[in-house]
């Protein structure tokens, strides 16, 4: 217990904890459309997308997270726009755009000079080492993404469950999905530094899919997947710390156990099952 108080009075921990617990929030919230929308594969492709805005801004000597953001956001906007001109399928435009953008990111890291740890920081995650600054980043870009989800949540549930129908009773649905899109790279660009580019899309689907096997109701389930994001982010960010592990590994593997146990016991099961 003392060597737990104690750990609690580092500035690192704090910042650590609370950065884990931000971006635990805004992911499991997000994540909740992403699931309802079928948009799992989006958070894979954005998040490595920002990540070759990352390796570049650190091949040029430019700040990273704004070239992750316009990596982001442009890569999201493509895909949308390719299926809505009817060129490609939002899944397979992704899939090209997710395996583009990470060949980029080895290009880049390829032409540094010498091993950059904090670009593989990015990568794999490194939430222990989150500087005041990248923190105030997160918890500023944390707040928008809420904002605006709380903001046009009626919307944002509508075109999850169906877009044609939302479309026909006059919400701007195409607006409203490309809201989303913007919403969700935001979101991984807010992540990368917690549980890294390869490992933040499960943060952003886990939490919600364990949610979703818990409760029929869309107000539960988003707040059933708020506190098993966070609850996972904080507590994969003390099993790091206690146990000298990867933080990013940590906390994805706390929260897929709690998802197998979640479908184990999940009341939708049972309900099967006695049919």
């Amino acid at each position: 217990m003392a060597q737990f108080i104690e750990m609690l009075t580092y500035d690192f921990m704090q910042r650590s904890l609370l950065a884990a617990a931000t971006v635990g929030a805004v992911c499991s919230v997000i994540g909740v459309f992403v699931v309802l929308r079928g948009l799992a594969f989006v958070g894979a492709g954005t998040a490595h997308a920002a990540f070759a805005g990352v390796a570049l801004a650190y091949l040029v000597g430019l700040p990273p997270l704004p070239l992750a953001i316009i990596f982001g956001l442009a890569t999201v906007w493509v895909t949308g726009v390719m299926e809505e001109q009817g060129r490609m399928k939002l899944d397979v435009s992704i899939g090209i755009l997710y395996t583009a953008t990470m060949a980029l990111a080895i290009l880049f890291i390829g032409l540094m000079k010498g091993y950059n740890a904090e670009v593989y920081g990015y990568l794999f995650g490194s939430v222990l080492s989150v500087t005041p600054d990248e923190l105030r980043v997160i918890l500023v870009l944390s707040m928008v993404v809420l904002g605006v989800l709380l903001t046009f949540s009626k919307e944002l549930y509508f075109i999850a469950f169906d877009q044609e129908m939302a479309e026909a009773s006059g919400v701007p649905a195409r607006r409203i999905f490309y809201l989303l899109l913007t919403l969700v790279a935001l979101t991984v660009v807010v992540s990368l530094k917690t549980v890294g580019a390869i490992l933040v899309f499960a943060m952003i689907l886990i939490p919600a899919s364990t949610a979703y096997q818990l409760t029929h109701s869309l107000s539960h389930m988003t707040a059933y997947a708020v506190v098993i994001g966070v609850a996972c982010a904080v507590g994969g960010v003390l099993l790091s710390y206690i146990w000298d592990l990867p933080s990013g590994p940590a906390i994805v593997l706390l929260a897929t156990t709690i998802f197998f146990l979640s479908v184990l016991l999940s009341p939708k099961r049972r309900r099967v099952q006695t049919a």
